[in-house]
């Protein structure tokens, strides 16, 4: 339950539309629901502007179903990352309107349709990392971010990367998904004034450590304006984009007021 639902609620009660008895019966739940297993927490979207996500992996398909039924209730969106074939088809049981990315794992429901705003690009290095950089897509696109992904333009082919750079300069927000030696991130980093989240991934051969030498190399990196999140860590670095894309909206939005006061 949003700000925008609980706003509208009130206004019902204010015109005699809704009883004050009706209104309180739909916000019970709040802050949170418990149902024995898990207690889903719907004064999320409240407090942090988005509603609870669900983590798929090690949940039984029966609970992450039951959860994403109760958040769905409550008139949230509905994203659910980490998720097999089995969580999907559970999810699709109680919500038909479930929709399955296989190579990001998520099951998502988005009510909202407002339009995406900004640019959030996400680039990978190898096509290996795709799954990291569609679960980083997915993530930004549920949080209202309009994104663009770019793959297979790591630092082996470094003119593969430079043929997309007005792309690149666009943005407000780069994630870049690498593993190997993670590279990318620091290249990217020395090419445009954005601010660039790093994503290290386990995609590697065996002195890659399952991506502790991306994350070093990223932790390490000598170009200014690259933060880090952790390895194979899509879901982070698209919440972390997306917010910082509304900021850059925003910003944008209020500079062309001011301007046009002016």
């Amino acid at each position: 339950m949003d700000e925008k639902t609980i706003r509208s609620l009130l206004d019902k009660v204010a015109a005699g539309e809704m009883t004050p008895a009706e209104a309180y019966e739909l916000m019970r739940q709040l802050p949170f629901e418990d149902i024995g297993f898990a207690k889903v927490d719907h004064h999320r979207a409240l407090r942090c502007g988005v509603p609870e996500v669900i983590l798929c992996q090690g949940k039984t398909p029966d609970h992450v179903a039951k959860i994403a039924e109760r958040i769905l209730a409550a008139g949230s969106n509905l994203l659910a990352t980490r998720a097999t074939a089995e969580h999907f088809a559970a999810v699709k049981a109680v919500c038909p309107e479930a929709e399955y990315r296989a190579m990001a794992r998520c099951i998502l429901v988005k009510r909202d349709k407002a339009k995406p705003r900004g640019c959030v690009v996400v680039v990978t290095a190898g096509t290996g990392d795709l799954p990291v950089a569609e679960e980083a897509v997915t993530t930004a696109e549920m949080l209202g971010a309009k994104t663009e992904l770019i793959s297979d333009v790591g630092v082996a082919g470094l003119h593969r990367l430079l043929a997309f750079r007005q792309d690149l300069e666009k943005a407000n927000v780069l994630v870049v998904v690498a593993g190997m030696e993670g590279a990318l991130a620091s290249v990217i980093g020395g090419l445009v004034a954005k601010p660039v989240i790093a994503v290290p991934t386990s995609v590697g051969y065996g002195a890659s450590f399952a991506g502790v030498a991306a994350l070093l190399s990223m932790l390490n990196s000598c170009a200014a304006g690259v933060a880090v999140v952790n390895i194979d860590n899509g879901f982070g670095a698209g919440y972390v984009a997306a917010f910082i894309n509304a900021l850059a909206v925003g910003a944008g939005k209020a500079s062309r007021n001011r301007q046009r006061r002016l």
